[in-house]
């Protein structure tokens, strides 16, 4: 009899990360497959569905203009509770440390479910870093049955907080998975115009302006934070007027939209977008010098093309990257962020050491190890 498999997911990270697992699990004989997205991020989130495919069971729809925790928490709460009702999967598998990943996992403890938790075992040990993640993807690991870690300090994590070694797993992190995927893919000719009209195509004959990226979006660093963050990259642009480009797909949230579009609309090499789909984002990230963030995932997908990464945060759950010298936390004080940027745009020696150094997050096999996971623990227990 075949195991049933519902994946729940909400957000477009964690669609970038669950699609490689969800097309690994729907080719495997034993097992029938279902999707349930919550839409917590609604747009982003669809576009992840169409590049790769990805056809859910059930959409929730959920997003709201400007929602509170407590309110899409109550929603998938009460909306995905006859799903798992009806459905009755064998397994629930979640993502990440989302709304939408807490909540599933912890209503699926409540239908006695088995829950499967992909890149399990992240930790800042700071309640409040990264907010609310923190608290979100330790629920998880409370309810889970089997954790997915993507390195083998995640699942030292786990260890230490009294998980049984038999119900963790070292995979690697799906998110490499996708982005070798994504990465390989040829440009569209949307693609291609949309480089195009940013000067950044290699076949271009004059050299354009080196390429920063930058995402700033963490509810942590709502307020102060952003603002601080908006006032270097302005400090930058100056800087470096005429000789480097810096491009912000700007985050939908209000909090996000506000302060860089008063801070940085107008500047002549600052360009501001809106969210990207994540195909032509990674061909942006492929071609950057450098990638300013305080994404998690970003993290690990940056170096896996050679691009270093500054995180706009205090701490991270991703030491790994900081470890091999792939990433380097710069908070979010202006000058210490105006002072390494500089040294990686100005000291070729600097920046090589980064862009070489060895990604520590996968070797884009993490969606078979975690489907043969499932199948070997379900067959014994």
């Amino acid at each position: 009899m075949a195991l049933r498999i519902l994946s729940i997911f909400g957000t477009r990270p964690e669609a970038v990360k669950m699609a490689p697992v969800v097309q690994m699990l729907a080719k495997t004989p034993s097992i029938e497959s279902f999707v349930c997205v919550t839409a917590q991020h609604r747009q982003m989130l669809d576009q992840v569905l169409d590049l790769f495919h990805l056809h859910p069971d059930i959409d929730l729809d959920l997003m709201r203009p400007d929602q509170s925790l407590a309110e899409l928490t109550a929603s998938i709460f009460s909306r995905l509770d006859p799903v798992l009702d009806s459905f009755r999967p064998d397994w629930v598998l979640v993502q990440g440390d989302t709304t939408t990943a807490m909540s599933a996992s912890l209503l699926a403890f409540y239908h006695r479910l088995r829950v499967g938790h992909v890149e399990a075992g992240l930790r800042t040990a700071n309640k409040w870093q990264p907010f609310p993640e923190e608290i979100n993807r330790r629920v998880v690991s409370v309810v889970a049955d089997l954790h997915f870690a993507p390195t083998e300090s995640a699942r030292q994590h786990l260890l230490s907080e009294g998980v049984s070694q038999d119900q963790v797993v070292v995979t690697g992190n799906s998110v490499i998975d996708a982005l070798q995927t994504v990465a390989h893919l040829p440009l569209t000719a949307e693609v291609r115009s949309f480089l195009a009209s940013l000067g950044i195509l290699e076949e271009l004959s004059s050299p354009a302006p080196r390429l920063v990226l930058v995402t700033a979006h963490r509810r942590e660093n709502f307020g102060q934070g952003l603002l601080d963050i908006c006032t270097a990259i302005r400090t930058l642009a100056e800087l470096y007027q005429g000789r480097v480009r810096f491009i912000y797909p700007v985050h939908m949230n209000p909090n996000v939209q506000e302060p860089a579009y008063r801070l940085l609309e107008g500047i002549s090499n600052i360009i501001l977008l809106p969210p990207l789909d994540y195909l032509p984002w990674i061909h942006l990230l492929k071609r950057a010098t450098l990638l300013l963030t305080d994404s998690g995932g970003l993290q690990e997908e940056a170096p896996s093309l050679g691009v270093p990464v500054l995180a706009l945060r205090r701490t991270t759950e991703r030491p790994e990257g900081i470890t091999a010298g792939t990433v380097r936390l710069v908070g979010t004080d202006p000058d210490r962020i105006i002072s390494e940027t500089c040294r990686l745009l100005d000291d070729p020696q600097a920046h090589a050491q980064m862009a070489q150094a060895v990604n520590p997050y996968g070797d884009g096999h993490a969606s078979e190890r975690i489907v043969q996971s499932i199948l070997k623990y379900s067959s014994v227990k």
